[in-house]
């Protein structure tokens, strides 16, 4: 099914039935390949493909919307291409008779579809890097890449002293649970967390949003920081408990990190931190 080879189904212009069914399947297919946040699936780019594909036919100019869009919506580049391997599925194979999600095989797409969708959704990215300035959009904490950058500052700062690195800084984590939240109120727990550590840590620190889930505070070691940590997760406890919207929301764990001996290594922390 390449870019070019999408033709109308025989008796399915303009039928909006099939394009409900397509989107339906889509969905179903894309949410069970692993797509992270449900509620974030449905975009306005998404009914335009469908259409596309039952009714015009040519999808190249409404795929490039949508991998735009994914993109400007913060959907990263992997999950955007096994969302369109799902799309591609669905569409090139029949619904099961059981009800089960189709299977998706991402090696299946054409290779022309994976490279237009890809330069489309990098094009928005490119834009993005050289206009983003060093705090994320949402929480107005540092992005993880102004935290790394950080880090080597203050590694490159205690060698000059020949003193360890971990035995002056650490990291501040918050990370709330949020396996069972979706849509709005995964924001609003970020955002009322980013809150919190701006007013707990008011002294100069960096504070930095780590993926999606994990706030980080690069912080000196001194008398103040264990009093500092117990604020931060009674604040953040009190807070989410008055919004009853955030019910959804699990506890909230507040914890030190200890800096690694090296900054490969510190490097190698807050990789997996962004993937919590």
């Amino acid at each position: 099914m390449g870019t070019r080879e999408f033709t109308p189904r025989v008796g399915r212009e303009r039928d909006d039935g099939a394009i409900r069914t397509l989107r339906t399947r889509w969905r179903e297919a894309s949410l069970a390949s692993g797509w992270p946040f449900p509620s974030d699936w449905a975009l306005a780019e998404v009914e335009e493909v469908c259409r596309a594909l039952v009714v015009h036919g040519d999808t190249a100019p409404a795929l490039n919307r949508l991998a735009r869009a994914r993109a400007q919506t913060g959907a990263g580049l992997a999950e955007s291409l096994q969302d369109l391997a799902a799309l591609h599925a669905v569409f090139t194979t029949p619904p099961a008779q059981d009800g089960v999600p189709t299977a998706v095989d991402p090696d299946a797409v054409p290779v022309d579809m994976l490279r237009d969708f890809a330069l489309a959704w990098a094009d928005v990215l490119s834009h993005q890097v050289g206009e983003r300035e060093a705090e994320d959009g949402l929480t107005g904490l540092a992005t993880t890449a102004y935290l790394r950058t950080r880090l080597r500052e203050v590694y490159r700062e205690t060698r000059s002293r020949e003193q360890r690195c971990g035995d002056e800084f650490c990291l501040v984590l918050v990370a709330p649970d949020l396996s069972k939240a979706t849509g709005w109120s995964r924001l609003v727990v970020m955002v009322l967390i980013a809150e919190v550590v701006r007013l707990v840590f008011d002294s100069g620190e960096t504070l930095a949003a780590v993926g999606p889930s994990v706030a980080a505070v690069l912080v000196r070691r001194d008398e103040r920081l264990r009093k500092r940590i117990a604020a931060t997760a009674w604040l953040v406890k009190r807070r989410l408990a008055v919004d009853p919207d955030l019910d959804d929301a699990g506890p909230v764990r507040v914890w030190l990190e200890r800096l690694p001996a090296t900054p490969e290594a510190a490097g190698d922390l807050i990789t997996h931190l962004a993937r919590c």
